[in-house]
């Protein structure tokens, strides 16, 4: 995870990169009034990271990102995304705003941003806005896609980004049983874990699946997802898909009216990406999955 900072000492068309944050210039000082909030769109191949969120001594989206603003502008930096995305998983259209003092034209973040981060990580977007934007809590949808290789042999140009299973799958099996996720329902069978006092209850508005060649793809949008939420309600599907369960189990998950001895298996963290974050001001930031041009990733859903 080799930065691009070596090829050059400033990017092109940023002169002074230096701005400190902190009136005393330390960072245990009392911080200045931020003049400004940026939100940017990320893309990223999760691969040889542990998340988007930080932990200590592991690799992360998150401390990515924030050494290379702290590179760039010279400040310390803290951000916040959109959704925390899994060890192993992907984002097309990840957005993530943050406090700056830097006085850089919005439009030269990309590309400086860029040259500082690893080459699995890139801005694609920057808007400027309003100071009280949260990039989390204003979004009102998140859209997931899952890519299931449904053939005879792998690929290996796609095994990073693609789950594969063998058999082939009954599409319309895991179509229909995906629609009893649609809805407002409590999802606690399918949460990994659910902290004391947390509502399990999430609005889903589609939980589609559908085949594009070689290429099963199960995308669902929702206000908000649990975590492992919807890795392990695609490993419910792929299930039904491969003829092991019946349709119903997934309508009964959400009921709780499933048997003991049925137990929920979770789809593999690298078939996962975070394709769109939807804000209800149509100004603020979001990536449009059907704007990309990265192939690997692959179909249109049959609603567009």
């Amino acid at each position: 995870m080799q930065s691009r900072d070596n090829q050059q000492t400033t990017p092109a068309g940023v002169t002074n990169p230096s701005e400190p944050l902190y009136r005393n210039g330390t960072q245990g000082g009392t911080p200045a009034a931020a003049t400004r909030r940026l939100a940017l769109v990320v893309e990223y191949d999760g691969s040889k990271y542990m998340g988007f969120q930080l932990q200590a001594g592991q690799p992360t989206i998150q401390g990515e990102i924030e050494r290379g603003l702290a590179k760039f502008t010279g400040e310390p930096a803290r951000i916040r995304g959109a959704s925390r995305t899994d060890s192993g998983s992907h984002a097309l259209g990840q957005v993530i705003d943050f406090p700056t003092h830097s006085a850089h034209p919005v439009d030269i973040f990309p590309r400086a941003l860029n040259h500082y981060l690893p080459n699995d990580i890139e801005v694609q977007a920057a808007w400027e806005v309003p100071p009280e934007f949260h990039s989390r809590r204003d979004a009102v949808s998140r859209t997931y896609r899952y890519h299931v290789l449904n053939r005879p042999w792998p690929s290996p140009l796609r095994r990073r980004t693609h789950y594969w299973v063998r058999n082939e799958l009954q599409v319309s099996e895991m179509a229909t049983a995906a629609q009893s996720l649609v809805g407002d329902h409590d999802f606690r069978w399918f949460a990994l874990s659910l902290p004391p006092g947390k509502s399990s209850i999430r609005r889903v508005y589609r939980w589609e699946v559908w085949r594009d060649g070689d290429t099963v793809i199960i995308e669902c949008e929702a206000n908000g997802f649990m975590r492992h939420q919807i890795r392990r309600a695609n490993g419910l599907l792929l299930e039904v898909g491969k003829g092991r369960l019946p349709k119903s189990t997934v309508k009964d998950a959400i009921e709780g009216t499933l048997p003991n001895r049925v137990e929920c298996p979770q789809a593999p963290a690298h078939g996962l990406c975070l394709m769109k974050v939807t804000y209800r001001d149509s100004s603020r930031p979001a990536a449009e999955a059907s704007q990309s041009s990265t192939p690997v990733m692959g179909g249109t859903s049959p609603r567009r």
